[in-house]
């Protein structure tokens, strides 16, 4: 292997252990019987949770890319990653040597450790899977205070449990994963639909074959901005200079908003970086709810400040203080409440419209983002791996839809009324749903969608003390 450790955007195996022996004395620090946590300000989790006075874990020093590895004679690329290194972060490092990881999800500040213990999805899930398909092995700091190396051949229990487990095993120090070559650019293709069932069988062919009228697919998502205005958004990467053809590429960094120009192009050219990122500039179209698509305080926003993490912070304000909730009252526009509805959702391809049409109705909110996903079939079919704790069956295709605002309930409404009735359509269809949101599932339903009873027994082994939080306390209870 060749590997790339002096280039100076590289962390290094020293200061990598430097940065574990921190973590562990923070460890070491905390209080028996205090809950163990991360030390950090930023989180891409939307569910409320106790606070807490005790220390956190210094990963202070857990934030970047230790190594890339190239093997000239084969192009297999792998990266030793930190676990508290951002997606943004680490795509810098691997796309300035012409790679990428398998799956990048849309948001700059997730972290690659998050991806994988929470499931991250993007436009390239329906051949690559989820992030944690793509790891080769990891370093989990466990419970019981002990960094454990595993894979699918070295304590494979806790390697085929970590994901989903949202922190309930561990926190990853160091994720050793699977890099892929790809070319600068991206050409995309807007392809309208006039109705969900005609959607989802494009969806299900195109996953098949991918390619669609004999063009190569090499990423797929979708958007619905309503049941009779469907776009499925099919990206080739490319070498293709699009200057040479005089098209250019688009900046969706600027004034122009990259969701809209779904609408409005039928086709389009971005370079690999920005099409990564098309979605983080506007948080997907959320950044409409707080002005930053009108185009004079659009221009008046500095473009730095254009991006999902600010957006975040902006809604923490609004739930500590219940900005929108006054604002309301001040409109006296006679909204009693909202309810927040943010979630990812996966039903199969073959109960998508009817899912889509159900939410359209009994909720109403739009528009709702469509990512294919498969597990991933490394050797060919029949070769996916099962995820005990999130399971998907192997050779089906999946569709996540993502929907993420509010909607006015009745003033006496009880706490989570229209998310409950989302767990139960899902539910229904034999689907499932994230976890990084709230979740409002009795026990006993929580524990046989997400195997609580293996995760259980695997806990038991890694954290014998029980120092970490379960995760029906974490999803459900919020602490």
């Amino acid at each position: 292997m060749h590997n790339l450790r002096s280039v100076s955007d590289l962390v290094g195996p020293r200061a990598h252990d430097d940065a574990v022996r921190r973590l562990v004395a923070s460890y070491d620090a905390i209080p028996d019987g205090a809950p163990v946590r991360l030390a950090k300000r930023t989180t891409n989790l939307f569910r409320p949770r106790d606070a807490t006075d005790a220390p956190g874990l210094d990963v202070s020093g857990l934030t970047g890319v230790v190594s890339v590895d190239v093997d000239p004679a084969t192009g297999r690329a792998t990266a030793d990653v930190q676990g508290m290194c951002t997606y943004e972060d680490l795509v810098a490092v691997t796309l300035a040597r012409g790679y990428i990881p398998y799956v990048v999800p849309q948001l700059r500040t997730i972290t690659l450790g998050g991806a994988v213990t929470g499931l991250g999805i993007e436009a390239t899930s329906f051949r690559n899977g989820l992030p944690h398909e793509s790891v080769v092995e990891m370093d989990v700091f466990t419970g019981a205070g002990e960094a454990v190396t595993c894979s699918r051949e070295e304590h494979s229990d806790l390697f085929l449990a970590f994901p989903n487990s949202y922190g309930t095993l561990g926190y990853t120090t160091r994720i050793r994963i699977l890099l892929e070559k790809v070319p600068p650019n991206v050409r995309l293709r807007h392809v309208r639909f006039d109705d969900p069932a005609s959607a989802a069988d494009a969806i299900a062919r195109i996953v098949e074959a991918r390619s669609h009228d004999g063009v190569r697919v090499d990423a797929i998502d979708g958007t619905a901005f309503s049941p009779g205005r469907i776009f499925l958004t099919l990206a080739e990467f490319t070498d293709t200079d699009p200057t040479a053809t005089g098209e250019g590429v688009s900046d969706y960094t600027g004034q122009d908003i990259y969701y809209r120009s779904i609408e409005e192009r039928t086709t389009d050219t971005l370079t690999m970086a920005d099409y990564l990122w098309r979605w983080d500039t506007d948080w997907f179209w959320c950044s409409g709810a707080f002005g930053a698509q009108n185009p004079l305080i659009r221009r008046l926003w500095p473009r730095k400040h254009r991006r999902s993490d600010v957006f975040q912070r902006i809604v923490g304000l609004d739930t500590r203080y219940s900005i929108a909730h006054k604002l309301d009252v001040l409109k006296r526009n006679g909204i009693e409440k909202r309810e927040r509805v943010i979630q990812d959702i996966e039903v199969s391809v073959d109960r998508l419209a009817e899912f889509l049409i159900w939410f359209d109705e009994a909720v109403g909110m739009r528009p709702v983002w469509l990512c294919p996903l498969r597990l991933r079939e490394p050797d060919g079919p029949g070769s996916a791996t099962r995820w005990p704790l999130y399971p998907l069956e192997p050779g089906t295709t999946y569709v996540n839809v993502g929907f993420w605002g509010t909607v006015a309930v009745p003033g006496d409404a009880p706490a989570g009324l229209v998310n409950r009735r989302v767990e139960q359509k899902v539910h229904e269809l034999g689907g499932h749903k994230s976890l990084y949101s709230e979740a409002f599932y009795d026990a006993e339903t929580f524990a046989s969608l997400y195997n609580v009873p293996h995760l259980t027994e695997v806990k038991e082994t890694y954290d014998p003390k029980d120092r970490l939080t379960g995760l029906y306390e974490k999803a459900v209870k919020r602490r």
